[in-house]
């Protein structure tokens, strides 16, 4: 058993050694025509055509970047750092359609709102001033809180929080 499990590892060991070295043999400059105009034709190209001309052009930049031809140095940088997929510049008019959308969308959380606002109840009976005027009384009366608290005389609004009903 153990002669198998050793034998089938050496056999992957193997091939993995033997696909590391056909993929560095490729020394060959990449041709002209199949890079000339690569910046025009990158978005209409299919992906495993793609796929294999960056494979080609990164095998190539393993070695002496002094081989490479100039054509395949700005080919590589193209398809690297371009103006395409997911870095490709917006098509006009975005912007505007993007302040359209906040512009209505805030519109309809502010009709919202004042619906909301329109059809709530009122406010309940214990945020009336007086009665967080008693409120303050009744705690004074307890000694809540001595320290930090109202019955201390450090807390000076304690619990009013609505103004004066005049206002």
């Amino acid at each position: 058993m153990l002669r198998t499990q050793a034998s089938s590892l050496l056999r992957k060991s193997m091939v993995r050694s033997s696909a590391v070295v056909t993929r560095a043999a490729s020394t060959h400059a990449i041709s002209n025509p199949t890079l000339a105009n690569i910046e025009k034709r990158w978005e209409g190209m299919p992906l495993q055509e793609q796929a294999d001309l960056w494979m080609a052009l990164r095998d190539r930049m393993k070695g002496n970047w002094n081989e490479l031809t100039i054509q395949e140095k700005k080919a590589a940088y193209w398809i690297s750092f371009g103006p395409h997929g997911p870095r490709a510049v917006d098509p006009p008019g975005t912007n505007g359609r993007i302040a359209w959308g906040v512009a209505v969308g805030l519109a309809v959380s502010f009709g919202l709102f004042a619906l909301t606002r329109a059809f709530a109840k009122p406010a309940p009976h214990t945020m009336t001033r007086e009665w967080q005027e008693a409120s303050n009384e009744y705690l004074k009366s307890q000694n809540s809180d001595p320290l930090t608290g109202i019955a201390s005389g450090n807390a000076p609004r304690g619990m009013l929080q609505s103004p004066p009903k005049g206002n």
